[in-house]
């Protein structure tokens, strides 16, 4: 007999701040009447720290700091074993969003090496023959905005054959000057990264202008940390030699769930970066970097 279970939450953006109250309703359908051994309601908030290949073996004291944070955790019986009517049933839930003790409710954030992330799951036991079901919904945290106002403070930039560090041979390369500004690297999370980057000279064509955006997650513990960058984004914000003296506007606007405002606690960071990369038509690569400080407000 065929039953499905569902969950569905009354903000259609499904995002929800501390001291906020999650609220929705578990959605059963089925032909005929059903028998059930009980309906739970789980929820649950963890941080999983996930170590990259390269730090395995060098930290083995690592393995007792990456178990998962319990950020928040708690249960309740909607319904108890009896019979659910056929057709469709809805059943009301609500769950205050709250931590124990004195955690803190981080944003929700999908990395790789850390990820944040709240869930729903409401399970539905059954007799031995018929399968239990089970259905999971992930629900969005936002934390708390900042009071204060970020006050943007532009940051100029010039990048010369001079500039550039990790170059072994500086006389092979060929001559360029690139200016340009970001209008801030205090970046408000909600709002673009905007700038502008301007070709001056350059002896050889110029392939092509990006921006990359990076985030820069840190696990560990006293006894040593792991410290992994990964590329979040790419935008090419210039194809081709384009013309000098022209500006090229920079224009990002922050992935929801990939990016957070920055955090650092004392067993991880999340940190971002954006890197403004240019292709030359030899494939050499000029990167000058950024580290960006995210925040809602």
């Amino acid at each position: 007999m065929s039953v499905t279970l569902d969950i569905r939450l009354k903000r259609a953006n499904k995002i929800y701040h501390e001291g906020e109250t999650v609220a929705g309703v578990i959605v059963l359908v089925c032909k005929e009447p059903l028998q059930h051994h009980g309906i739970s309601l789980n929820m649950e908030g963890l941080v999983n720290l996930q170590l990259s290949s390269k730090s395995v073996g060098v930290f083995e004291a690592f393995y007792n700091s990456v178990k998962p944070i319990q950020l928040i955790s708690s249960n309740v019986e909607v319904a108890k074993a009896g019979k659910i009517p056929g057709g469709k049933t809805e059943i009301p839930f609500e769950f205050p969003l709250l931590t124990k003790g004195n955690k803190v409710l981080y944003e929700t954030y999908h990395g790789v090496f850390v990820n944040i992330q709240y869930t729903l799951r409401c399970d539905m036991k059954r007799s031995l023959l018929a399968k239990d079901l089970s259905r999971n919904c992930e629900f969005i945290v936002h934390c708390q905005p900042q009071k204060a106002k970020v006050i943007p403070t532009p940051v100029n930039f010039t990048i010369t054959p001079g500039t550039l560090q990790n170059t072994r041979e500086r006389s092979l390369l060929p001559k360029f000057l690139i200016r340009g500004h970001l209008d801030a690297t205090s970046c408000v999370i909600s709002q673009p990264l905007t700038g502008e980057v301007v070709v001056e000279n350059s002896d050889v064509p110029i392939k092509s202008i990006e921006l990359q955006l990076v985030r820069v997650e840190t696990c560990g513990c006293a006894e040593g940390y792991a410290r992994d960058a990964t590329e979040i984004q790419n935008i090419q914000i210039a194809e081709g030699d384009v013309c000098h003296g022209l500006s090229i506007p920079i224009y990002m606007v922050f992935p929801r769930l990939f990016t957070c405002p920055t955090l650092e606690t004392t067993n991880f960071k999340v940190e971002f970066e954006v890197n403004i990369v240019v292709v030359l038509h030899d494939d050499h690569l000029i990167t000058e970097n950024f580290p960006l400080k995210l925040c809602r407000v």
